[in-house]
Order: C-alpha cells, then sequence, then structure tokens
C-alpha cells in the first residue's frame, strides 16, 4: 500500500476541482484511503465523501473522524477491487455488493448518455496492477458493477508503466496492447498529474519504498489519471451484451501483434478477408499492433454482420477469463 505524504494532498485537490466551476462539490467515493490524509484536505474542500477501507488498522481513526462530521463522511469497510466477487451467499468484509454500496451512498443508476453519477478516487495497488485494470474494462464493456449505474469517472493513481501502456501509439509493438486499444476506444484517459515515487510512503515494515521495476519502459512517477467512459463507445453494434466478445477478439488479435491482419482472419476461416479489408479501407499487409483503436472496432462491425463469423470462437476464453477476473 502506498500513503501520499501530506504536501500532495492540496495538488490531488486541485486535480480532482478541475473543471467543477462554483457548483457545490460532488460526492466522491474513496478506495484505501489509509490514514485519511489526502480524505481530510477533500473533507475540507467540502467534499462528501465515502471511503471504503479494507485494512482494519486504519478503521477506528476514519470512524472517529466520520463522528466528528455531520454527514460529511461515511467509512466502509471494504475492498473496491473486491466489489461483486463470484461468490456465493453473503459477502463478508472486505468483499462488497456495489448495490448495497450505491444504495448506501444515495446514487441511483443512469443512462448511459447521461452525465457522470459518480467520481470515484484512489490508490491502486501494485500488487497485480494490470490484472485490477482489466477488471474495470471488463465492468465498463459489460457495464457490470460500478458501471451499472452509468458512466462512473474514475480518478486513480497508476504506475507510470501501466499509464504508457494505456496512452501508447499503434506501431509500438511492445507496448502497444489490447489493453490498450480498449482503454482508449472506452475512456478519455486525461493525465492530471505526475509525481515522483518519492512523494509516497509506505507502511511496509521496513519502511522502504516498493517501487515495481520494468525493463521497457520508464516508471519513475505515480501518475493520477482520470478514466471517463465515451458516452459513445456502445455504438456501431457494440453493446454490453456482445462486449466480452468484442474483448476477447481484441486480446486474440494480439497474441502475435506482429502478425497479419489478413492471416488473423483466416484463422477465423472467414472466406472473404479481401473484400472485407477492402469496404474498411485497410491495408492487407497491415500488422494488428498497426490498427487504431476504431479500426478494431469497426473490424468487428463487419464481422458481426459476416456469415462466417462466430462468436463461439471465443466462448471458453470468455468463460475462462470472467472466472480469472473475479
Amino acid at each position: 500500500r502506498f500513503i501520499a505524504c501530506p504536501q500532495l494532498a492540496r495538488t490531488v485537490l486541485r486535480c480532482l476541482q478541475r473543471g467543477a466551476g462554483r457548483e457545490p462539490q460532488p460526492l466522491l467515493l474513496e478506495f484505501a484511503p489509509g490514514p485519511g490524509i489526502l480524505t481530510r484536505s477533500l473533507l475540507d474542500a467540502g467534499f462528501r465523501v465515502v471511503a471504503l477501507e479494507s485494512n482494519v488498522d486504519f478503521l477506528p481513526d476514519l470512524q472517529s473522524l466520520e463522528n466528528s462530521l455531520d454527514g460529511q463522511f461515511k467509512v466502509i469497510h471494504g475492498d473496491f477491487f473486491r466489489l461483486d466477487p463470484l461468490a456465493k451467499g453473503a459477502l463478508k468484509p472486505p468483499a462488497v455488493s456495489s448495490d448495497k454500496l450505491f444504495e448506501t451512498m444515495g446514487v441511483a443508476a443512469v443512462p448511459w448518455r447521461a452525465d457522470v453519477p459518480l467520481k470515484i478516487f484512489g490508490i491502486v495497488p501494485q500488487q497485480l496492477e494490470r490484472n485490477r485494470l482489466w477488471r474495470l474494462i471488463f465492468a465498463m464493456y459489460e457495464c457490470s458493477s460500478i458501471y451499472r449505474y452509468g458512466r462512473v469517472e474514475l480518478n486513480l493513481f497508476i504506475s507510470e508503466k501501466e499509464y504508457m501502456v494505456l496512452t501508447a501509439k499503434p506501431g509500438k509493438s511492445k507496448i502497444y496492447q489490447a489493453l490498450t486499444v480498449l482503454a482508449q476506444l472506452g475512456y478519455d484517459i486525461e493525465l492530471l498529474h505526475k509525481e515522483p515515487w518519492s512523494s509516497f510512503a509506505t507502511n511496509l515494515k521496513n519502511g522502504g519504498l516498493a517501487i515495481p521495476k520494468t525493463v521497457l519502459l520508464p516508471n519513475d512517477h505515480f501518475c493520477l489519471v482520470r478514466l471517463t467512459p465515451q458516452q459513445n463507445l456502445f455504438t456501431g453494434g457494440l453493446k454490453p451484451s456482445n462486449a466480452s466478445t468484442f474483448i476477447f477478439m481484441v486480446k486474440q488479435s494480439f497474441a502475435k501483434p506482429k502478425s497479419r491482419l489478413t492471416d488473423r482472419l483466416n484463422s477465423w476461416s472467414l472466406d472473404n478477408t479481401d473484400r472485407l479489408l477492402k469496404a474498411l479501407e485497410i491495408p492487407k499487409k497491415a500488422a494488428m499492433c498497426n490498427l487504431y483503436p476504431e479500426d478494431y472496432k469497426r473490424l468487428f462491425q463487419a464481422l458481426q454482420n459476416s456469415d462466417m463469423f462466430a462468436e463461439t470462437l471465443f466462448h471458453d476464453e470468455v468463460l475462462t477469463s470472467t472466472r480469472t477476473m473475479n
């Protein structure tokens, strides 16, 4: 767990207030607040905050803070990344039901194209960081968990290396990945702030900074990134009901990112690849890592309209990865 130092709180506050105008500060869901350094700054600025804290060591101080305020702050024993697990029976903390959480906050579901119903802020744990980002991607495309309530906005501290993957450009075969394509199609990605790792402390016993090492990419900062779901995500034949098929089409496409699109289409037993590529205005020699995110969406739409394409091609992989993510 990384805990922000006090001097960072003001910077984070300015970032979260950006674009808010003079309206009263909205409700904010904060996860893993720890000792509440950033929480107090948010409360002082007028935010109403609901905090999800999984570490019981931090709960007494946070509950004391809750009791000192008149309904502006509420703390819940829970883990944001254990929302809606695939488990039978009643959930035991820190596992949390998003339905109960949103009911507690008083946030009602709105249509996808409506305004953002809720802002979420937190620091993504470095352990299994990529897996956590993938789970958010799945939930957004399937409109499940927090996204059943609309285009929930995420304001997340993530590692610099993962930020660079999310924003990579086509052609960068080592960092332009399936996650890149799906994130850029699904979210408006805005870098709010970059902060050196030294501005964060940890509660590790040795007091050291567990900075994730990387070979391919710089990882000198924590990046505060705003992820706002795109209003026009579900167009062109893409729907929550077939989104898992789209996700695995993209994932399978990047199994060999330098392979040609024609080879991938042939592996899916399509007989009209030349005509399909001509209609999409995609060069025959194009490699999977050279296609733009929008190209993948147009390709999916074309495949959906093809008699030769069967969603069952990805059925087993969909089921396996869904279980893994949960």
